[in-house]
């Protein structure tokens, strides 16, 4: 395996905060051992269990690791053939259009991992090199088929994202970060999973991370009980202009989500900042601010972090209840068509965990298994396009 597909642990102590005399606990899986459940979690008590990793559990273990067969690939491009054969327009293929008689199970089976197992699945080798644009939308759409269903990412209504610079500025708060080069802080999107295909790298930089949201309650929990109940109470998040109807363009909702014995875990800290620019939102206390530089110390430490660097044709599969991911700065190419480029779906499966009513706000109006998760705002129609906008 190359260097560059290989997923590491950084040395980078000069430019990220380390957690001092942060272990892994004994109660926390080894990789090695059996894939099991997640226990059943009681508030304010360590979860056990294979989302709960650090990651010397897999800095020389690529078990997260799957590359695409031969005969997957065959499936897969007989599947798209028979796609585009068809005409229909992408959003009405449905599974049984797309036949995948020995992948699709497996792409089930790395979707129950990533549910309820350590959380996060990569899957290499899509052929995204010789598939036309068409093609590779169709190849990805017909993967999220087997997970479950996609969802709105954005006012657009988009069900196929684009992970890419639209030159948006990043200092207006309205700005997704995904369409800018800058920097995403650590942080879960709104739905149950989200996946990445990669298309194209940038010239440099760009490098993906992600943390168990697990471990990161956990060692909160160790080094400062006290904040615990402050990430259980409600914390305001701002809308970034994406506003449903009838709301307002905040929302409150905890970031340790304690509920029928599951935890399930929000956070993005850049959006409690940006409900501070509305008037009528309470002013972060010490408290919150002490709470945010401690969970970002912990996810970003070299006990806690998993680096991996997206190759074309890589997917990345996550949980967003148990684990938090993020991407650094990257440089791009002058030509905006080779620019770095991601495509990104939202997921909700059919079978899930159950969440609070607090998710309602940030999971479009609904907690129904199933269909939960995205953005929806007035007069947005789902769409699939195939090119950034």
């Amino acid at each position: 395996m190359s260097p560059a597909a290989t997923a590491h642990s950084r040395n980078t102590s000069s430019q990220q905060s380390a957690v001092p005399a942060l272990n892994r606990p004994a109660y926390a899986r080894s990789a090695s051992s059996p894939t099991a459940s997640n226990a059943t979690v009681h508030p304010f008590t360590p979860v056990t269990g294979p989302s709960a990793w650090y990651a010397d559990q897999y800095k020389n273990n690529t078990e997260y690791v799957y590359d695409l067969s031969s005969e997957d690939v065959a499936e897969l491009d007989a599947a798209v053939a028979a796609v585009t054969r068809s005409g229909k327009d992408i959003q009405t293929v449905t599974k049984q259009d797309f036949a995948l008689p020995k992948l699709g199970p497996k792409l089930v089976g790395f979707r129950e991992e990533v549910r309820t197992g350590r959380g996060f699945q990569l899957i290499r080798g899509v052929p995204v090199d010789r598939y036309s644009r068409a093609e590779t939308i169709a190849a990805y759409w017909g993967f999220g088929l087997y997970w479950g269903k996609a969802v709105s990412q954005n006012k657009k209504g988009h069900l196929i994202g684009h992970i890419k610079d639209l030159n948006h500025d990043p200092a207006n708060p309205n700005t997704r970060l995904y369409a800018t080069h800058e920097a995403q802080p650590y942080h879960n999107d709104s739905s149950d999973i989200v996946a990445l295909l990669c298309l194209k790298n940038a010239q440099s930089g760009g490098l993906s991370s992600w943390s168990s949201s697990m471990a990161v309650h956990n060692e909160i929990l160790r080094r400062r009980p006290d904040l615990a109940p402050v990430m259980a109470a409600p914390w305001y998040m701002d809308r970034k202009g994406e506003v449903p109807e009838g709301k307002q363009p905040y929302f409150q909702i905890p970031i340790f989500n304690y509920f029928k014995g599951g935890l399930s875990v929000n956070y993005s800290d850049n959006y409690y900042h940006l409900s501070q620019r509305h008037a009528d939102v309470p002013r972060l206390t010490q408290q919150h601010y002490e709470a945010m530089a401690l969970f970002n110390e912990i996810a970003s430490s070299d006990a806690l972090r998993m680096d991996y660097m997206l190759q074309p044709g890589d997917v990345q599969l996550l949980n967003n209840h148990t684990q938090l991911h993020t991407r650094a700065k990257f440089e791009d190419f002058p030509d905006f068509n080779e620019r770095r480029h991601l495509l990104r779906l939202w997921i909700a499966p059919p079978v899930e965990r159950p969440l609070p009513d607090a998710y309602l706000e940030i999971y479009g109006g609904s907690v129904e298994i199933g269909n939960r998760g995205g953005i929806k705002v007035a007069g947005y129609k789902p769409t699939v396009p195939l090119e950034a906008d």
